[in-house]
């Protein structure tokens, strides 16, 4: 099953409806709040190169980008298989 890492926060609808597709998947996936803890911030942003907006989203090391590039790729058909290595 891939690695899954959700940066997020709390109240962000992004974040949720991100987090609810994964779920319908069946993905388990790690969810870290940056606004409970700034280093995971920090670490967000190096890992995003700088991207700001939550949600940022990791599936085996690979960035994916946000809710709407999550949903993107379902849409192409191409999120299963990144779910699946």
């Amino acid at each position: 099953m891939a690695k899954i890492t959700v940066y997020s926060g709390p109240n962000c609808p992004y974040c949720q409806r991100a987090k609810m597709l994964l779920q319908k998947k069946g993905a388990a996936f790690e969810d870290i709040d940056i606004k409970a803890d700034p280093a995971k911030r920090d670490e967000m942003l190096k890992k995003s190169g700088g991207k700001q907006t939550i949600p940022q989203i990791f599936i085996n090391g690979q960035h994916i980008g946000g809710c709407d590039d999550l949903y993107a790729l379902d849409a192409a058909g191409k999120l299963d298989g990144l779910l699946a290595s």
